[in-house]
């Protein structure tokens, strides 16, 4: 399963034994680059992060493993970083995907 920045706030269902990509594509508009953060797991135990990353673009990556049955979120949030000479919204945008696991 792959989940991308238009998944934000969805509930998804997986088996035990599933991998979960998530993919967050980060955003350049006058000046301004917003980037992710890793995605993180809120109980490793039901899923565990086995890779995660951040680009230069300001994208960021992350693969989970469901462990065992249980629910557990997946959350990141995407930040400003400005151009020299440029100002950002002091906005931080949360994402979060719910994970059931059977």
């Amino acid at each position: 399963m792959v989940l991308t920045n238009a998944d934000d706030g969805r509930t998804v269902s997986v088996h035990t034994g599933d991998d979960i990509e998530v993919r967050l594509t980060g955003q350049r508009q006058n000046g301004l680059n917003y980037t992710w953060r890793v995605p993180q797991s809120s109980d490793p135990a039901v899923l565990h992060r086995t890779a995660g990353g951040t680009t230069p673009s300001g994208s960021a990556t992350a693969v989970f493993h469901a462990e065992k049955d249980g629910t557990a979120t997946i959350s990141s949030a995407r930040s400003c970083r400005p151009d020299p000479g440029r100002t950002c919204p002091l906005v931080v945008t949360p994402w979060k995907v719910t994970v059931e696991t059977t």
